[in-house]
Parts: structure tokens; C-alpha cells; sequence
């Protein structure tokens, strides 16, 4: 595994500390005026989902674990398991819902989607920034309310709730920000 130092951490870089798989959440570089410099970073566990704040000494050796990107199509729940098959080999693969976390209100069966491999371990998905999906159940829309504002509860074709303009009405097809789950527009 590749060695790198303080210095590169980014934003969304995965790390392997003490057999841990953690992602890069934040990093501040600090210089005090007295003692040395350091990094304060807040980790997440890739497989637990749980956050955690390190601080390393500035140009401190960490390992990077190096992440695989596959496409993948997702086909069927199987209970509560996510099926992905390789667009490659055909083989398919079971995924848990807490390795996909908020991603799993994003796909839908029979499109495809960027699966990233922690050697051959499943350890979540990159999602585009907006994805499209149909509007599955809300009130009915009001007739002229086009510009006041208001926004009513829908529910997505993936069973996620979101908040929508009131003029959406089931079957319309929305565009999602996959980063914080609003609305944007009307595909």
C-alpha cells in the first residue's frame, strides 16, 4: 500500500489506520505558536459508519488504502440485501444496507452505479451529485401556486421522503441532490 504523508490529505481520501478502513470526512492543518504544526482530521469508519476526531502530527506517515471504482447494476433487494452484478464478470454480489448507507435511497433496480472496492470487499458506492427519480406518492398539486414558496412531503420512487414545491404531483420526475437529499427541479 502506497505510504503518504499529513501533508495530502483530501477531503474524501480512504486511509487504512490500525486495520481500519476510515474516509478523510474534514482536516485542518494547525500551526501553533509554540510546539510543532498538526493535522486535526475527522475520520469515518467506512464498514461502521462512526465518526472520529485524530490529530496527527504535521508530515506524519499514514498508509492509503486504495479504492477501486466498478460499475456495477443494481438488480433486486434480496430481503434487506442490496444485489449489484459486475458489468464484467456477471457475477453478482449481496451488499447490506448499512455498507450503502444514505445511498441506498438513491438507486434504483435495473440502473447502474459506481461501486468502490476495498480489494474485494464492498465498501460503498459514489453517487453522481444529482440523480432523477419519480415522484411515487404526495398530496395532490394546488392549481396557480406556483411561485409562493410552500413545499408539501413526497415520497420517492426509492421510498425516501423528501420536501417538494407544491406543484409536484405523483408520477413527475424530480432531479435530487444526492449530497443533502433536497429537491432541486423537475427533470
Amino acid at each position: 500500500m502506497p505510504t503518504i504523508t499529513t501533508n495530502d490529505f483530501k477531503n474524501g481520501m480512504h486511509l487504512d489506520l490500525d486495520g481500519d478502513l476510515v474516509q478523510v470526512q474534514a482536516f485542518q492543518h494547525v500551526k501553533p505558536g509554540k510546539g510543532g504544526a498538526f493535522v486535526r482530521t475527522t475520520l469515518k469508519n467506512v464498514r461502521t459508519g462512526s465518526t472520529v476526531d485524530r490529530t496527527f502530527r504535521a508530515g506524519e506517515k499514514v498508509e492509503r488504502a486504495m479504492i477501486d471504482k466498478r460499475d456495477m447494476q443494481y438488480l433486486y433487494k434480496d430481503g434487506s440485501d442490496f444485489v449489484f452484478m459486475d458489468n464484467e464478470s456477471y457475477d453478482q454480489r449481496n451488499v447490506a444496507p448499512e455498507t450503502l448507507g444514505d445511498s441506498a435511497h438513491y438507486i434504483i433496480e435495473g440502473r447502474s452505479a459506481t461501486v468502490l472496492l476495498y480489494g474485494e470487499e464492498i465498501v460503498g458506492t459514489d453517487l453522481p451529485a444529482s440523480v432523477e427519480l419519480t415522484i411515487a406518492e404526495t398530496e395532490p398539486g394546488l392549481q396557480g401556486d406556483r411561485s409562493s414558496g410552500g413545499t408539501k412531503p413526497a415520497t420517492l420512487e426509492t421510498g425516501k421522503s423528501i420536501q417538494v414545491p407544491l406543484f409536484v404531483n405523483i408520477g413527475d420526475v424530480v432531479k435530487v441532490d444526492t449530497r443533502s437529499g433536497d429537491y432541486l427541479s423537475r427533470a
